[in-house]
């Protein structure tokens, strides 16, 4: 008689999957353009929304001003993005891409969460519910459905404990 594994085992090395999948894309987004996900998340929204305040840019990339002020803070010191007070009103500042931050992002790989995307589009409503709800079963049974996620695949943010943003 075959030897057939539990179900539940089943279900953990698929959770597994997708963790070592987002860590891996992040180890590549590092090598490939020397940033961190979060960090290319902000510098693409800069790209797309112009000169923009952290709180709009915390707004787009579904994190804390404070993180994004904290990431913006790592990009300035490496010139990728400037801030710049608004002309119209000095309490606003904006943020910027430079010219090396546009170089910079010229190397940013495509994104886990968009080919995701891309995929998780083109199946039908009902198939998308049907991973939505169990997903959300899932981690609910895992006690995470109450933490609060940000909607891009990647691993947890290095802290200060562990290294820099």
């Amino acid at each position: 008689m075959t030897d057939i594994s539990p179900c539940w085992q089943d279900v953990l090395i698929e959770l597994r999957k997708i963790i070592r999948a987002t860590d891996l894309q992040s180890k590549r987004v590092v090598k490939a353009c020397g940033l961190t996900i979060p960090q290319v998340m902000v510098l693409r929204a800069i790209k797309e929304l112009g000169d923009v305040t952290v709180k709009r840019i915390s707004d787009d990339v579904s994190l804390s001003q404070a993180t994004v002020s904290t990431i913006m803070n790592r990009l300035e010191e490496r010139k990728l993005v400037e801030r710049l007070r608004s002309s119209t009103d000095r309490r606003i500042v904006n943020a910027r891409l430079t010219e090396v931050g546009e170089e910079v992002f010229q190397t940013v790989p495509t994104l886990l969460h968009e080919s995701f995307i891309t995929r998780f589009e083109n199946l039908e409503n009902i198939e998308q519910q049907h991973i939505l709800a169990a997903l959300q079963q899932v981690s609910g049974m895992m006690d995470a459905g109450t933490l609060d996620a940000a909607p891009l695949l990647d691993i947890a943010a290095p802290t200060r404990e562990f290294g820099e943003l």
